[in-house]
């Protein structure tokens, strides 16, 4: 069975196909259209295209910025604002004549790398994506969790544990809540710390270019990242004690994270020990597109 993953991006859609074997067989990516009629008519384009291309019928998952309402079936929480409000899978069910299943982007990075990435075979996964901004998915078996509500692990959008004074009441974040972890760990909130502290970086992966060089402020702005990182899994860890631990998005390429952050979790975790394996993503910017596709499972034919 052929499985074709859409990634519904801002500035882009790209279709991958994955045969049986998860073997890559066919990929392709256009402009995204800033419309909810054009962007049903590229992802239905899109999925022609690989099945013209590779001569077979397949699945159909697409991951989104956003989830779909478990109570109105409608898109909510989507920075690209012109799919909210509307019924995405059912629409796109209706013009492909089969069922097309839809999740969160972050969602289906999780299950890309727990079906055959970095976290492959793991029972539970949870996928932390630390880039602009930070997102959450789960999932068990290699199936999404998303929630009776829809929106399981938006982590990002909880406060950071364990606020030090220092921390308490300092940032805003775009969900209209103070002191979320997303505006502490994700590489905004990692560059945001290190200016106010006299720095003068771009980006995370900078910072830690210039911690590698010996400057002193980036070393403490690292120091201060991981523990607020380790908080923020720890808080993962003491609710669902996952069997792997999954990192993507920009920061997670600064390999100082995979060496340093074991030190540190254990302060936080309950009964001061932790095993929990934290590892960096095996595909990269592809585990939304992959993740899409693995949304139909290996048991599903």
């Amino acid at each position: 069975m052929m499985r074709m993953g859409v990634d519904l991006g801002g500035t882009k859609i790209e279709i991958v196909a994955l045969a049986e074997d998860g073997a890559e067989i066919f990929r392709k990516r256009i402009p995204t259209p800033k419309n909810y009629p054009g962007t049903i008519e590229a992802i239905v384009s899109l999925v022609a295209d690989a099945e013209t291309a590779t001569k077979q019928i397949g699945s159909v998952g697409v991951g989104i910025p956003g989830v779909v309402s478990p109570f109105t079936g409608l898109v909510k929480n989507s920075n690209s604002t012109w799919i909210n409000g509307h019924p995405l899978d059912k629409d796109l069910s209706e013009v492909l004549h089969r069922e097309v299943r839809v999740a969160n982007d972050a969602n289906c990075f999780a299950v890309s790398e727990a079906v055959d990435g970095a976290a492959a075979g793991k029972g539970v996964v949870f996928g932390g994506i630390i880039g602009t901004g930070c997102g959450a998915g789960v999932a068990i078996n290699g199936r999404v969790h998303g929630g009776g509500n829809g929106i399981g692990g938006e982590w990002g959008h909880n406060p950071l544990p364990w606020m030090t004074a220092d921390e308490f009441n300092t940032t805003s974040c775009f969900c209209g809540n103070r002191d979320c972890i997303e505006t502490f760990i994700s590489g905004t909130g990692f560059v945001r710390d290190f200016r106010a502290a006299g720095g003068d970086a771009t980006s995370g992966i900078q910072i830690s270019e210039m911690m590698q060089q010996g400057d002193p402020l980036a070393t403490a702005a690292f120091e201060r990242y991981i523990d607020r990182l380790a908080r923020s899994l720890a808080h993962v860890i003491n609710m669902m004690d996952p069997d792997m631990i999954v990192l993507g998005g920009g920061v997670s390429n600064i390999e100082a994270i995979y060496t340093e952050l074991p030190k540190v979790l254990p302060k936080y975790v309950v009964g001061r020990e932790c095993g929990t394996q934290v590892v960096k993503n095996k595909f990269g910017a592809s585990s939304g597109v992959r993740g899409a596709a693995w949304l139909w499972g290996k048991d599903e034919k």
